[in-house]
């Protein structure tokens, strides 16, 4: 049995043989996918092996579909697909969508729509290579549990990230702060747990994977989320069938315009909502939501330049009345931008608030902008009624490269904290509900609580503006001097 650091490198090598020809940020739409078929195809011969010994050698017995996780129909298991020697992408096109109509109700979508046909992208050889390269080992059950696999896929996803640049926001979040969140929400059996803008999956699965860690029954729990991008949601899909959870919901479409988890005509509740939404999004609906059908427009509607209260609105509407609970993880913008001051005093008003965590920059992909998060529940605890706790959390951060995270030791101080509700001098410290809204409805932290080191030397705005000037002048000199060279 591979150990869980051979399992990921043997899966990351497919990529290697992608180099050169295909840009890093589109490995995903072919690596995840013959990823899962080879999965689902191994699965399918165990099934099929265990369900003839069970039957004393009834092939006919083994084939039953009650035998089965997902159907392989003739002609569309890995290993024809490994006998095929020419024109392999159109076999592998073939063989997906054979297994999806196969499997309507589960894996329907589920491959995405890779291009596998195109020949200048993807050649007989570098297929030949990628199917030979994952037909070295079984991933099978009985060889890669799905809690091994479950970890190498978020291996892989983190990776693709890594290597992709800018494209990763679309399906990547800080996995330590998703720790956070998921402490936080604390979500328990039975419960509905729903991620707005799923990506690929992340905050759902943290969910689940929480309480398998604590010895609870994780299988009762039900996720749901949307996501908007194609790919992105198949990989989310893809993402909890290799981790093994089998109930859960997730659509594709975009959540403001086309909200796709609908019940009696409205937008169904749920019990916990955790999400890092794309943040000031510019390009949306802003007019339907004046009038939204779905009454999403709680308190009121946000500026064109910035749809970021038009989410947490929609989340704020998709939790359940009795013991809603949501986290949302957003730029620290949200706290006390004036633009959306009203939208903020009504939320604060109607005592939704319960918590805000000040986190260090970075912790967004590829973005050095500070994050926080937004915690709301429809039913506060007693002893919360009427106040706010904030924690200045802001210097507990790990700085790596161009990424930073939180350690053990951050997540635990901060989770402390909040469990504790209740101040602490130069971290956190609880606020009532009239200081803020006496503060223009401002829950800017520094208003609050300052843990931040303000005895270094200030720069006057006109000493700053000086050095600008200077920078400015040395470079449009160094400018002049190169091209002089160059001419």
């Amino acid at each position: 049995m591979m150990t869980q650091q051979e399992l990921e490198k043997y899966l990351w090598g497919a990529a290697t043989a992608l180099r050169g020809t295909i840009d890093a940020g589109d490995y995903k739409q072919y690596i995840f996918p013959l990823l899962f078929f080879k999965r689902i195809s191994d699965v399918y011969d165990e099934e099929f092996e265990s369900a003839l010994t069970e039957s004393d050698g009834d092939t006919e017995y083994a084939t039953f579909a009650e035998n089965h996780h997902f159907l392989i129909p003739e002609g569309a298991h890995w290993n024809d697909v490994r006998e095929t020697t020419t024109n392999i992408g159109q076999a592998l096109q073939n063989a997906m969508r054979a297994i999806e109509q196969a499997n309507p109700d589960t894996l329907h979508g589920i491959f995405g729509d890779a291009s596998w046909t195109n020949k200048d992208r993807l050649s007989d050889e570098m297929l030949t290579n990628l199917i030979e390269h994952y037909s070295q080992h079984k991933l099978n059950l009985s060889k890669v549990p799905d809690d091994k696999l479950g970890n190498a896929y978020e291996y892989l996803i983190k990776e693709f990230a890594d290597d992709s640049g800018h494209t990763a926001a679309e399906f990547y979040t800080n996995r330590t702060v998703v720790k956070l969140m998921t402490l936080i929400m604390n979500p328990q059996p039975g419960e509905s747990v729903y991620d707005p803008t799923c990506g690929s999956g992340g905050l759902l699965l943290n969910c689940a994977l929480h309480l398998k860690d604590e010895g609870k029954e994780y299988r009762t729990l039900k996720l749901y989320g949307q996501e908007i991008n194609l790919l992105t949601s198949a990989i989310a899909r893809m993402n909890m069938f290799m981790h093994g959870i089998e109930e859960f919901d997730i659509v594709r479409g975009d959540t403001l315009a086309n909200p796709g988890l609908i019940k009696n005509d409205e937008l169904k509740k749920f019990n916990v909502i955790l999400a890092n939404p794309p943040y000031s999004i510019k390009s949306w609906d802003r007019k339907s939501f004046e009038s939204d059908p779905f009454g999403r427009n709680l308190w009121g509607t946000p500026p064109q330049g910035c749809a970021d209260y038009a989410f947490q609105q929609h989340i704020q509407k998709s939790l359940d009345v009795e013991n809603g609970r949501s986290i949302s993880l957003w730029p620290h913008g949200i706290l006390f931008r004036d633009a959306e001051a009203d939208m903020r005093r009504k939320m604060l008003e109607e005592d939704l608030v319960e918590c805000v965590i000040g986190l260090g920059p970075n912790l967004f992909y590829n973005s050095p902008m500070e994050a926080c998060l937004l915690i709301t529940k429809t039913n506060k605890e007693k002893r919360k009624k009427g106040e706010i706790l904030i924690i200045n959390a802001i210097q507990d951060v790990r700085q790596d490269k161009n990424i930073s995270y939180l350690e053990p030791n951050h997540i635990e101080k901060i989770y402390n904290a909040y469990k504790a509700y209740k101040d602490e001098e130069g971290y956190c410290k609880v606020v009532s509900i009239q200081d803020v809204l006496s503060h223009k409805a401002s829950l800017n932290m520094a208003l609050y609580v300052s843990n931040v080191d303000t005895s270094k030397e200030k720069v006057s705005l006109n000493e700053a503006l000086s050095t600008l000037e200077t920078s400015s002048r040395n470079l449009v000199m160094s400018m002049d001097q190169l091209f002089r060279e160059l001419s």
